[in-house]
């Protein structure tokens, strides 16, 4: 009885706290133990949302039910105990596709995982891109709404987020936004219609139409919307045109924690160029291949390109053609913890971005670990998009076109010279504000700008 007593002012305190604190609703599919870059955000802003006074409820796919193409169950214990998490059933479509499927795989990263598209694989995707519109995900969503439903009613949430992909979770948030009159907040990591493999599956008109006015619909309706990039930002203002100051930027980060304890462990005998994550067909990798096929033997014998994550058979392929096989190492998917540990015990980080249309707003995850690692950067990609003006800003690496082998080589040449002399540095430039509590203040203070 006295420890009650003795306790009461705690559990007073501790009641009051909890009411005070705005509540916000977070619908996403991807949550751990899924793995892979779309988890990472969410994580990330529901850790350090908690200090800025607000609490996130997250609603989210029980794993039995998921498909997830990448598991990494270390990030369960990045969970803050502190936040409520609600998990439902699903009806899972993709149970039925990883079956029939050639590799017998959930398909992911733009195809990278497909090692031939044979008939059968095309007719899979024309069935996966025209029969389940906008996504076969979208046997989640009576589950989420009804237990959405439910949370809203018992927490008193005034204000709800979706974040896709898959882009059927945005349906969710719709029509909790017609039943409740509830804020309403949309997060789009990635484009809808304009992400690079949707002509991969082969969509009719109807279907194409039909994806657009979906999408449209989403942004109109949201009360507010957040994107990864400045060049995603402008597509979707020139999508609805009317009431474009909803739309926010509010890229991807690090996380200072990840990075806590860890130092550099590079090699001093071999020089390790390592790319982390998926290298689909897309990824135009040739004017790399072809400056590293022009470096000395004396620099080649001694040098690793390492790739962490799926690769495209093609990509293999192309540095077999040249003679560089030896040259390469190949480490499937790992953690989120030992994805950090390869990078950084590089000498050089390989950051590609898919050689596609309105490819200038791709801003992956990845590169502000990179960022983080201070290791320098050979990038590949747009030279005017957002990933190339971060790395200039930051003084991160070196920036190249697609067709720039020679000025590759080059630069190549003179960081394994500068490693073997020891006069590798990074510009000590200040980072802070793309780390992830960074950019949860600008995404609490969206938040409670809706209150």
């Amino acid at each position: 009885m006295e420890y009650h007593i003795i306790c009461l002012p705690y559990y007073i305190f501790t009641f009051v706290f909890s009411k005070a604190m705005n509540k916000v609703l977070i619908i996403t599919y991807y949550w751990p133990p899924s793995g892979g870059a779309g988890v990472q955000r969410w994580l990330k802003f529901s850790k350090y949302l908690l200090k800025s006074g607000i609490e996130p409820i997250v609603l989210t796919v029980d794993s039995q039910y998921a498909t997830y193409p990448q598991k990494d169950p270390e990030l369960e214990n990045e969970i803050p105990k502190q936040i409520i998490v609600e998990k439902t059933k699903s009806f899972e479509l993709y149970s039925f596709y990883k079956k029939v499927s050639p590799n017998k795989e959930i398909p992911f990263g733009g195809f990278a995982n497909s090692v031939n598209l044979s008939l059968k694989e095309k007719i899979l995707r024309f069935i996966r891109g025209n029969l389940f519109v906008p996504d076969p995900r979208r046997g989640w969503n009576k589950y989420a709404f009804k237990t959405a439903c439910k949370l809203i009613k018992q927490h008193n949430i005034k204000t709800v987020i979706t974040t896709s992909p898959p882009h059927s979770t945005q349906l969710i948030g719709k029509k909790l936004k017609k039943k409740f009159g509830i804020n309403w907040i949309v997060d789009f990591r990635d484009p809808w219609t304009e992400i690079y493999y949707f002509k991969q599956l082969y969509p009719t008109r109807i279907v194409t139409i039909l994806n657009k006015y979906l999408e449209k619909s989403v942004l109109t309706k949201a009360d507010a919307v957040i994107t990864v990039s400045d060049e995603l930002k402008r597509l979707y203002k020139e999508k609805i045109r009317k009431n474009t100051s909803k739309i926010t930027v509010i890229p991807n980060g690090f996380d200072e924690d990840d990075f806590r304890g860890k130092e550099r462990a590079k090699s001093s005998e071999v020089f390790y160029i390592s790319y982390v994550g998926t290298i689909s067909d897309e990824y135009n990798s040739a004017a790399f291949i072809e400056a590293v096929r022009k470096l000395p033997a004396e620099q080649l014998e001694n040098l690793r390109i390492r790739f962490v994550g799926k690769v495209n058979p093609k990509t293999i392929e192309a540095f077999k053609n040249v003679g560089l096989f030896e040259n390469i190492e190949i480490i499937q998917y790992v953690t989120h913890t030992a994805a950090i540990d390869f990078m950084l015990s590089s000498n050089m980080l390989l950051l590609i971005i898919p050689d596609v249309k309105n490819n200038e707003g791709i801003l992956t995850g990845k590169l502000f670990e990179y960022i983080a690692c201070r290791i320098p950067i050979l990038f590949i990609g747009p030279e005017n998009g957002d990933a190339a003006k971060i790395i200039n800003e930051t003084g991160s690496g070196e920036v190249f076109g697609y067709g720039d082998s020679d000025r590759i080589h080059e630069a190549l040449f003179a960081a394994i010279t500068s490693e073997s002399e020891n006069k590798t540095e990074l510009p000590n430039i200040n980072i802070t504000k793309y780390s992830r509590e960074s950019l949860t203040q600008k995404l609490a203070g969206l938040i409670n700008q809706l209150k």
